[in-house]
């Protein structure tokens, strides 16, 4: 399993658990205002962190950190993903894993098999614009839809997230979703962060206000939404 980066403590991507984040390559989209841009379009250029020295770290560790966060680029794309966190597990860590959905065959079997503690599966808009909003033109959302109802089916904690990004996501769009999301435990909104990294340059954030609004009409169908980062 190739990690491209590591953050070695946080307190925010795991909630209540302190963990540590690891960095998968490579993505099966392409949304303008990703962040990781490095990691999504060439991530055979970013420095490798090699296996060993991973799980040496992650025993060191122990009795620390409790949890372990596995994020990208989209990790599903891992063929050894399973293995992987199976090691992981087996020090006795809780795993968290972020992905964008589009592979619910590989979350199953995680989740049948009883690696996964924590899910959070990111939203990228409402339905009819998520091909614009992924960036991938005629995108079938079948796959996004199957794994959001696998998510919320299994029992599992569990989160949605959207990074919301002014020109592309409306009051409209925030509707729609709250309607597609109806009754999940927790949705988080994230406001959109300029930075030199940005696949595509040119977007920009709403105001405070704004999302907070958003906030309010999407606590109408899950009661759970709260906005993060603000």
């Amino acid at each position: 399993m190739e990690i491209y980066g590591l953050n070695k403590t946080t307190l925010l991507d795991y909630p209540g658990r302190v963990a540590c984040t690891l960095f998968t390559g490579g993505c099966n989209f392409r949304c303008p205002f990703c962040q990781n841009s490095e990691l999504v379009l060439c991530p055979d250029t970013q420095p490798v962190h090699p296996e060993q020295e991973l799980f040496a770290f992650l025993e060191k560790r122990a009795g620390i950190l409790s949890g372990v966060c596995i994020t990208g680029g989209e990790p599903t794309l891992q063929p050894d993903l399973p293995v992987f966190i199976q090691k992981i597990k087996a020090l006795g860590y809780a795993v968290k894993l972020d992905t964008n959905g589009a592979r619910p065959d590989v979350l199953r079997h995680l989740l049948e098999k009883g690696l996964v503690d924590y899910i959070a599966m990111d939203i990228k808009n409402a339905p009819g614009r998520y091909p614009e909003t992924a960036g991938i033109p005629g995108l079938d959302i079948c796959s996004i839809q199957e794994s959001v109802s696998l998510i919320k089916d299994i029992g599992l904690d569990y989160e949605f997230r959207t990074t919301i990004v002014k020109e592309l996501h409306s009051e409209d769009d925030i509707r729609v979703i709250g309607e597609w999301l109806a009754g999940c435990k927790a949705y988080y909104l994230q406001s959109y962060q300029d930075s030199e990294t940005v696949l595509l340059p040119g977007f920009h954030a709403h105001d405070e206000s704004t999302l907070q609004h958003f906030v309010k009409v999407l606590q109408q169908w899950i009661p759970n939404t709260q906005l993060r980062g603000i």
